[in-house]
């Protein structure tokens, strides 16, 4: 694996935990695709450090379980203002 796709990793990596951030958050800070935030997290920073890995899956995972709940209040908020 080249260098600066492990140091990339390595910083979404640092900016999920930090941040708290989702995918598409990260995605954007980083100007990459949600696909490879989320490779670099699941498949190439296993490799590199997988105690790291494993701290931004488990931030990952809390994002992904309420995602549903993000979504809902998005919503709402869209249709309080229509109305």
């Amino acid at each position: 694996m080249k260098d600066y796709i492990e140091e990339r990793a390595i910083g979404i990596a640092n900016y999920i935990i930090d941040h708290n951030a989702t995918v598409r958050q990260t995605a954007k800070a980083f100007g990459i695709s949600k696909s490879t935030v989320h490779k670099d997290v699941t498949e190439r920073l296993v490799q590199v450090n997988p105690s790291l890995a494993k701290q931004a899956r488990k931030v990952l995972d809390i994002n992904k379980s309420e995602r549903h709940i993000r979504g809902g209040l998005a919503t709402r908020e869209k249709y309080l203002h229509q109305h």
